[in-house]
C-alpha cells in the first residue's frame, strides 16, 4: 500500500489501533472481528462498497490487522488501507450465494491457525453487515472460542476526534 493514498497519516491509524487494543484489554477481549464498514475504515483506511458480501477486519493484540473479504474486493483493500499483502485474505466467488458454503467459516480457520482458536472474541453483533448466518458460520468454525458482544467497542473510540480528524471534517 502506498501511504500517499491514505486519508490520514499512518501514525493516525496506528493510534486508532492502539486505542482499540486498549478497549479490548479493558473489556476482556483477545481478538476483535469488525464488520461495520465505518469501523473497518476508521481502523485501517479500508473503503469498499462491497457490503453485500461478508467482509471483516480482525484485530489481535499483537499483529497487524487482517482484512478478509471477497477476492475481487482485495484490490480495494490494497488501494485504500495500510494493511500489508500478507494480512489481506480473501475467498472466491464459490462462497457467494451458496447454500453449502459460507465465507465467514474461512476467517475462523485463519484465526485458529494464528493461535486464537480458544480466545475470547469480540464481534459487532448489531452490525448491519453481520448476518445471523455469518455469525453462525464464524462461531461454528471456532468451537473452542468464547464470543462476546463488542458493538460499541470501536464506536466509543470514534467519539473523540483527533485534531487531524477535525481538520479533515472542516475541509468538507
Amino acid at each position: 500500500m502506498n501511504g500517499e493514498t491514505l486519508r490520514f497519516d499512518l501514525s493516525e491509524y496506528k493510534t486508532r489501533l492502539e486505542k482499540a487494543r486498549g478497549a479490548m484489554e479493558q473489556t476482556g477481549i483477545d481478538l476483535l472481528v469488525v464488520t461495520d464498514p465505518a469501523n473497518m475504515g476508521w481502523l485501517t483506511g479500508y473503503d469498499g462498497c462491497s457490503y453485500c458480501v461478508p467482509q471483516c477486519v480482525v484485530v489481535s493484540k499483537d499483529k497487524d490487522p487482517l482484512w478478509f473479504g471477497r477476492r475481487m474486493d482485495a484490490n480495494g483493500c490494497r488501494r485504500t488501507a495500510y494493511i500489508g499483502e500478507d494480512r489481506i485474505k480473501w475467498y472466491g466467488d464459490e462462497y457467494v450465494q451458496s447454500d453449502t458454503l459460507h465465507a465467514m467459516s474461512a476467517p475462523g480457520q485463519i484465526i485458529a491457525n494464528e493461535g486464537h482458536g480458544s480466545a475470547t472474541i469480540g464481534v459487532e453483533k448489531d452490525s448491519a453487515c453481520l448476518s445471523a448466518r455469518s455469525f453462525e458460520a464464524l462461531s461454528a468454525s471456532l468451537p473452542n472460542a468464547r464470543f462476546k458482544n463488542a458493538d460499541r467497542l470501536i464506536n466509543s473510540q470514534r467519539l473523540v476526534k483527533s485534531p487531524r480528524e477535525i481538520e479533515y471534517m472542516r475541509g468538507w
